[in-house]
């Protein structure tokens, strides 16, 4: 990635880059443009970077590569949930 300003990420434009993927698969003309378009802010270049940066984080956990933390056991329920929901915005993944 460039080191530009605008190559770092907001969680917005994340959530964002994540619907859009959703939205424009790999058969959609123009993929990278309506992705850029959806995010906001962000070249068809850096895009296709992050989207790089996805594939690679999603290959090493799926082959074992990244441990899986060692969660403690907590209540059932609704408290289980925001427990998760909490964890999730401080790591920044939500």
């Amino acid at each position: 990635m460039s080191s530009s300003s605008s190559s770092s990420w907001t969680p917005k434009q994340n959530k964002l880059f994540e619907n859009a993927l959703a939205i424009y698969d790999k058969e959609t003309p123009d993929r990278w443009v309506n992705l850029a378009r959806a995010v906001g802010g962000k070249t068809v270049e850096e895009v296709k970077n992050h989207y790089e940066l996805l594939v690679e984080d999603v290959r090493q956990i799926e082959s074992g590569q990244v441990p899986l933390p060692n969660y403690r056991k907590a209540g059932k329920g609704y408290n289980n949930y925001m427990d998760e929901e909490q964890r999730l915005k401080g790591l920044k993944l939500q």
